[in-house]
């Protein structure tokens, strides 16, 4: 585990909550852009919600788009920058719920771009609404009785919805523990090197804490993932193949 901080990040007095994953997830980017030798070339594009806030810490330039839209505009700058590596730092509620046509049509196009989701179960900014990836039986400000299958239907599962369709690569990691931040980094890592040798479509999920919506403590959050998210969302690679060149 890296002891120093890399140069294309900074620390702001202001930021994310005591806990949050993005922080984590926000480093973990800085870092591998950096040991791919692409400070100058890397362009993410993140959405209007939590991991805006990345802004305020990366050194790179980066694309603000509409609230659901980083994927298709992250596939626009690909578009017109064929050189550059550019990513969609996303949320599962933008990615899985209002930006969902983006992120099913991306795939099935199998456009060179990668996607990163944030996974924390919950739509974070607007004050912990169910998302599409909330747990049964868990409780939110819109369901405050706990998710209930009948009502609000499954939680929804990215790997066994994209898992059958021929992109370059499907993961989810976790970030419930110093092992698996590192693994998690390795699957981001794999994403950005299928993009830049033209390989397709890419999408790692991260599963992530959020004490603040989840009324837990930072400790607490990470066990939570460990003993309660982890059981429904598997983790591991679940697509990784050689698309044709973009």
């Amino acid at each position: 585990m890296k002891l120093k901080a890399p140069e294309t990040i900074t620390f702001t007095t202001s930021g994310f909550c005591p806990g949050c994953g993005h922080g984590i997830a926000a480093r973990l980017i800085a870092e591998i852009v950096e040991e791919m030798g692409l400070r100058e070339d890397f362009i993410p594009t993140v959405d209007v919600a939590c991991g805006a806030l990345n802004m305020d810490a990366w050194r790179f330039d980066t694309v603000m788009a509409a609230h659901g839209r980083p994927i298709v505009t992250a596939i626009g700058v690909k578009k017109v920058r064929k050189d550059k590596l550019s990513a969609a730092y996303i949320g599962d509620g933008a990615a899985y719920a209002i930006g969902m046509a983006e992120t099913m049509h991306a795939a099935l196009r199998n456009d060179n771009v990668t996607v990163i989701v944030m996974n924390n179960g919950v739509f974070g900014m607007t004050g912990g609404q169910m998302a599409p990836t909330t747990l049964l039986g868990q409780k939110t400000t819109s369901s405050p009785g706990g998710r209930s299958a009948k009502k609000q239907g499954m939680p929804f599962d990215v790997a066994k919805v994209l898992g059958q369709l021929p992109i370059a690569y499907l993961a989810r990691g976790s970030l419930d523990s110093p092992a698996a931040v590192e693994k998690t980094k390795k699957y981001i890592k794999k994403g950005f090197e299928k993009q830049m040798n033209g390989e397709g479509f890419s999408l790692i999920e991260v599963l992530a804490p959020c004490p603040t919506n989840w009324g837990l403590s930072p400790v607490e959050s990470l066990k939570h993932i460990r003993e309660k998210t982890r059981a429904y969302y598997e983790v591991g690679e679940f697509v990784d193949r050689k698309g044709e060149q973009a």
